[in-house]
């Protein structure tokens, strides 16, 4: 078995979780270049019961690199419930979720969970549209809904994002493993916005890059799951409480707090 370790033992913090449907063509290559990533402690691929060959490929992954770990479902259960399983199984300071198709640049990932790093936030989102960088032109119509939903999410969290369903979102580890998530299919990246909001933590963008595919290349977010998602911020934003998004609550304060007591101390004549 093969250990890439391009950091120190003991700056391996990163875990990521990959959720995979069906995504043989591009789920070595995604793997592959998780592997070169500084500060990684491993990658948690929840196969949500393929029926091509992206079982066999993560199997053999997994027996050739240490940092590789797998979970399947015996039924495809959606993205949600991906997540929830691969969430459960993280040991790192900090994770982030990487979509198998590489619609997302695992290069990105770097500056996604810097601002966690380095304890000036205790959640990150990956943000397509707050600068522009490489991003493929497609539907105008997707373009459009991302930014009413962002707009509306918005309206009840009181947070000025620019894009609630990016697919790179980072967590301080023990603020996601914590969080009830009871949605399903793509609900996760609204339900996760209305929840990291009640908690009043510090949540971070950066720009980051957008590969998007076609839905003949196999995208599989659709009308139904837009829908869906208007009805749950008005869910998990107005009927779900602070004590019900939690099993127990996270420090909200820990990670800044550090931050700004190190920050002082570098200050002249200060007596901290």
């Amino acid at each position: 078995m093969t250990s890439i370790s391009p950091t120190p033992a003991d700056n391996r913090r990163l875990s990521v979780v990959v959720p995979a449907y069906n995504e043989a063509a591009t789920i070595e290559a995604v793997v592959q270049r998780l592997l070169q990533l500084p500060n990684l402690l491993e990658i948690v691929i929840v196969d949500d019961c393929s029926s091509d060959k992206t079982p066999a490929i993560t199997q053999r992954l997994a027996n050739e690199y240490s940092q590789v770990k797998i979970a399947r479902h015996q039924k495809n259960a959606g993205k949600t419930e991906a997540l929830k399983t691969g969430f459960a199984l993280t040991r790192g300071d900090v994770v982030i979720v990487q979509d198998a198709d590489l619609e997302y640049n695992p290069d990105d990932i770097p500056a996604v969970i810097g601002p966690i790093l380095d304890g000036t936030a205790d959640v990150v989102y990956g943000s397509r549209f707050l600068v522009r960088r490489a991003t493929r032109v497609l539907y105008f119509y997707h373009y459009l809904a991302n930014k009413f939903l962002t707009f509306t999410s918005n309206l009840f969290t009181n947070l000025n994002m620019t894009d609630v369903e990016t697919g790179y979102k980072a967590f301080r580890g023990d603020l996601i493993r914590n969080m009830i998530i009871t949605s399903h299919g793509f609900g996760f990246e609204i339900e996760v916005t209305a929840k990291v909001a009640k908690l009043r933590c510090p949540i971070y963008e950066v720009p980051i890059s957008y590969y998007g595919r076609t839905y003949e290349e196999g995208k599989k977010i659709g009308v139904k799951d837009g829908l869906q998602a208007f009805w749950l911020v008005f869910r998990f934003n107005l009927f779900c409480s602070l004590d019900a998004s939690f099993r127990q609550l996270p420090d909200r304060n820990q990670n800044r707090e550090s931050f700004a007591a190190t920050e002082l101390k570098q200050i002249p004549g200060s007596d901290s």
